[in-house]
């Protein structure tokens, strides 16, 4: 299990919020911490830690007042650690290419792909054929609904008809080179991971033959938790942490957490 650090920036800042509370309108969200240091700071922290495979997400869309501020902020981290850190929030195939220039090493898309509540092949298949498999993430990021995970799009605010099931996981494994998901009922809120999420992404991973690398977040808060996710998933399952950090304000430390993760589960 390896850690993959995070930059979240939302108007202009880099910041930690609660997912579920993200909207469009006023560009609002539930703060849980806001730094006072900026994205390119992180990223020059994860590159001499060695950490990759880190994701910058842009948590405004295209259409707000903030999103050039936020997108100077991304391409600026992005040129910090040039081919370390992956991309997404917003990124469709006319601008997904700027974003590896930059210094990208992979794009994460979800709502150019799970566009109107469904998969458009398409539109999956013009990315590919844009930036290369080997340079896309698709986010799979999920709430729950009944017992079954869907997902969710447009800055995690509505809900697909898709499941998160061994099905979907198979059929788009093909077109990408990871799986980015976070738990969005419980990102950002400390309070404990989606046990049977990580269960099922383990368990898929497992009989795939760990196909494509997949990350999980939302909801870690503690060392003893990253063990538990190691065990459900497996040791197949990557892990990302953001509010708990202490870089983001949380008790974890950085060094500690990524010790935890290199552990056997």
């Amino acid at each position: 299990m390896e850690f993959r650090p995070c930059i979240d920036i939302h108007n202009g800042q880099v910041k930690q919020i609660v997912g579920s509370s993200l909207v469009d309108k006023n560009d609002k969200a539930v703060e849980n911490f806001v730094a006072s240091a900026d994205a390119a700071y992180y990223a020059k922290l994860y590159r001499e830690k060695g950490l990759k495979g880190g994701h910058v997400i842009l948590l405004n869309p295209e259409s707000s007042p903030y999103y050039e501020q936020t997108k100077a902020q991304a391409v600026s981290a992005l040129g910090a650690y040039r081919g370390g850190l992956q991309v997404g929030g917003g990124i469709h195939a006319e601008n997904a290419a700027l974003f590896l220039e930059a210094g990208a090493s992979h794009v994460i898309v979800t709502s150019y792909v799970f566009y109107d509540g469904h998969i458009h092949m398409e539109r999956l298949d013009r990315l590919c054929q844009t930036v290369g498999r080997e340079h896309l993430v698709l986010d799979l990021s999920c709430r729950r609904r009944g017992d079954d995970y869907y997902i969710v799009t447009d800055r995690w605010q509505n809900f697909t008809e898709e499941k998160v099931d061994s099905q979907t996981l198979d059929m788009l494994a093909g077109y990408c080179d990871e799986f980015l998901i976070h738990a969005v009922d419980v990102e950002g809120k400390s309070q404990g991971i989606e046990e049977a999420l990580v269960r099922q992404l383990g368990a898929w991973s497992k009989s795939a033959g760990n196909k494509i690398p997949v990350t999980y977040a939302g909801g870690v808060h503690s060392y003893e938790e990253i063990r538990r996710l190691g065990t459900l998933g497996g040791g197949s399952i990557h892990v990302t942490i953001g509010s708990a950090l202490e870089i983001f304000g949380g008790r974890l430390l950085l060094d500690e957490v990524i010790r935890t993760c290199n552990e056997k589960h």
